[in-house]
């Protein structure tokens, strides 16, 4: 399902939020400079009402790395989680922000879906606008 402008996942349903609550594990694909798919494990938070998904990493990580070169609209990235026959992808773009308060804010998300994160001073977040939703919750 596509979604507006806006980047707001309206019209998503509360099996959909809650899926997105819980805890499980996801994947993130960056392309790397040669055009080939990066998939890697990573934790994901989800704010429905602004569109935002975010991934913490470390500033020096490949899935960092690949997404600069992008510019200011930011690099096609699609994250996926998967719970037995249920399932859900959010496409979208994607852009590192390296401040510390957006740092913080991806840090606190990512204590309540998951854990506490480690101490990591190299820490960005990368943050997708979300720009479609696939699966079946």
């Amino acid at each position: 399902m596509d979604i507006g402008k806006d980047g707001v996942l309206k019209e998503q349903g509360e099996e959909f939020r809650e899926f997105w609550r819980e805890r499980h594990l996801c994947t993130l694909t960056t392309l790397r400079a040669d055009g080939t798919p990066h998939v890697v494990p990573v934790g994901v938070t989800l704010d429905v009402d602004s569109g935002i998904a975010r991934v913490i990493t470390s500033g020096t990580s490949l899935k960092a790395r690949n997404l600069p070169e992008a510019g200011g609209e930011g690099a096609p990235v699609a994250v996926c989680q998967v719970d037995g026959r249920r399932w859900s992808t959010l496409e979208g773009r994607a852009v590192v922000r390296r401040d510390r308060e957006a740092v913080e804010d991806a840090e606190r998300r990512y204590e309540l879906r998951y854990r506490r994160p480690r101490e990591n001073p190299a820490r960005v977040v990368i943050e997708i606008s979300v720009t479609r939703v696939l699966g079946n919750v």
